[in-house]
């Protein structure tokens, strides 16, 4: 790392008050979009402090300052009814702000947890946790009002919207890449009713608006180092108004894949029946009470719904020339596409059983 980092990093810790000796900072590899750095203070009680800065990805978020806002609002609601124990909680500046703007640069600082993420869940028992801690996450918010969050990305789980994006991207085609992805396109296409279902029922007043994390990978979960006791949700930066199925399809499209969402063995895809099962029970034994029957009818298809529109943004990046998505390789967005339609395709064929899977989830967590 440079030493001009350093002295960047240092300068915004001390715009969020953090006093001390700066020691040095760690690029940490988490996500897809924002770069985040891990800072190291010696506090000066002689305490060693690390502090979590990021880096905001803009283009991604192009309302950043209201995206603060319902960050704000969530963790100090959720702090609030967690006193004395681990919560995430954002820094503010002197004039109470959870940002600082850089120029061409929007930073923020939380608090860092010493704990370990999975991008492979290694057990049952933690995909269960996990389910259990973004139902908790839903039941810690479910007295807070959607309408005084900002919908920071408009349409962001709006399928409709996103499949109007996809052809706009086609129809520019602006670094020429159309012609070798009509396969996938035309797959994608042909279940786009089907997949813009929850958006409809949505829309005509059956499904009703929570708030959602709407970003529910299994590696947006902490743990302890020690176990698989979930200590906090985090990645907050798509808290909205949404819909239940958007949380729940998302960790099953993410977790009970068989292969990683970028896996290039497009013939392993497909959903792990025992991985769906285990975060049902636990995701659905903290809300299954609190939920309406349309949102436990509609869990099982939510997750192919989410399948197909996070196609749809991979396919769309990669038409436009890779401007969301951080990719790897030059043909990562279009792996990442053939990954999620493989699973995609999968989930129709074990729909039935997912279906009643979530039945008996539901019901046993009702008893």
């Amino acid at each position: 790392m440079t030493v001009d980092i350093n002295q960047k990093l240092e300068q915004i810790c001390r715009l969020f008050r953090i006093e001390g000796t700066y020691v040095t900072s760690e690029l940490i590899q988490m996500g897809n979009v924002n770069k985040t750095y891990e800072c190291k203070f010696i506090l000066p009680d002689g305490t060693p402090k690390s502090f979590l800065v990021q880096n905001v990805n803009t283009y991604a978020f192009r309302h950043p300052v209201e995206l603060m806002e319902n960050i704000d609002k969530v963790t100090e609601h959720i702090r609030a009814k967690k006193p004395g124990q681990i919560a995430l909680h954002f820094h503010h500046t002197e004039d109470r702000k959870t940002y600082v703007e850089d120029g061409k640069n929007f930073w923020r600082m939380t608090n860092y947890i010493s704990s370990v993420t999975y991008d492979t869940p290694p057990n049952l028992e933690l995909i269960n946790n996990a389910g259990k801690a973004f139902g908790e996450f839903q039941m810690q918010l479910a007295d807070f009002k959607p309408e005084d969050l900002f919908e920071t990305i408009p349409d962001f789980h709006n399928t409709r919207s996103r499949f109007e994006k996809l052809l706009a991207s086609v129809k520019a085609d602006p670094v020429g890449r159309v012609a070798e992805v009509r396969e996938e396109l035309d797959w994608l296409l042909s279940v786009q009713d089907l997949a813009c279902k929850l958006t409809d029922m949505q829309k005509a007043g059956q499904l009703p608006l929570r708030v959602t994390h709407n970003d529910t990978k299994i590696n947006n979960v902490l743990f302890r180092k020690d176990s698989y006791e979930p200590l906090v949700v985090i990645d907050l930066d798509t808290v909205m108004p949404g819909l239940v199925g958007h949380d729940f399809g998302d960790a099953i499209r993410f977790a009970a894949n068989r292969v990683r969402e970028d896996s290039r063995d497009y013939d392993k895809a497909g959903v792990d029946l025992d991985v769906f099962k285990a975060f049902a029970q636990g995701f659905l034994g903290m809300t299954a009470r609190t939920l309406t029957e349309a949102e436990i009818d509609t869990l099982a298809l939510s997750c192919f719904v989410l399948t197909v529109e996070l196609s749809t943004r991979f396919l769309a990046d990669y038409i436009d020339g890779d401007l969301y998505f951080k990719i790897l390789t030059p043909d990562h967005n279009l792996v990442r596409t053939r990954c999620q339609v493989a699973l995609a395709k999968d989930m129709l064929k074990k729909m039935p059983q997912m279906e009643q899977i979530v039945r008996e989830c539901a019901a046993e967590a009702c008893m």
